[in-house]
């Protein structure tokens, strides 16, 4: 014959030949938490999950605690707690990602480089524009960078439109030969 853990019943009069093991919900808390929380922590994947299952698993046997007639049977009734409360997390739960062995990668666009790729290319430009003479690199900044036409650049720097025609041939010739961005073609 088996003796019911929780009623709902009146309160009857506990028989005199069953003793309380634990006199108060937090003797039992105490005695118990390390043994729960390793069942907890069997239940789910993350540590904090476990405590947080637990905490709710307590909960519930605390607003029970005066109904519970056989306290030998507390951690059973713990543990059932606990196994409820983590089916119905997983039911609720929502499900956004999925596990697959390979990770999907996005289509290529063509004609968009890889931003990295990108990156590398600009700090190799600006590292070999940096080589040339000073004049040179005034000229191609305006030029090419500022947009500026040949005229324009001729007018801001002070000089001929032929001479800003022979020195940018002459630097981007520079440039071309230069080993970091023969490399990154």
């Amino acid at each position: 014959m088996t003796t019911p853990v929780c009623t709902s019943a009146s309160k009857a009069a506990v028989p005199a030949t069953q003793t309380l093991a634990y006199p108060s919900f937090a003797s039992y808390v105490k005695a118990r938490q390390p043994v729960l929380l390793r069942t907890a922590r069997s239940l789910t994947a993350n540590p904090s999950d476990a405590e947080d299952l637990l905490q709710t698993a307590l909960t519930k046997t605390y607003v029970a605690w005066e109904r519970i007639e056989d306290h030998r049977a507390l951690d059973g009734y713990v543990r059932r707690a606990l196994l409820n409360t983590r089916t119905s997390q997983w039911r609720k739960r929502k499900v956004d990602e999925f596990a697959t062995d390979e990770i999907p990668e996005p289509e290529p666009v063509p004609g968009e480089d890889d931003p990295a790729e990108q990156q590398a290319l600009h700090d190799a430009m600006w590292r070999a524009i940096m080589k040339l003479p000073a004049r040179q690199r005034a000229m191609v900044v305006l030029r090419y960078y500022e947009d500026l036409s040949e005229v324009q650049t001729a007018e801001v720097l002070g000089v001929s439109v032929g001479t800003v025609k022979s020195a940018v041939s002459r630097a981007l010739g520079k440039l071309r030969e230069d080993p970091e961005l023969v490399l990154a073609r």
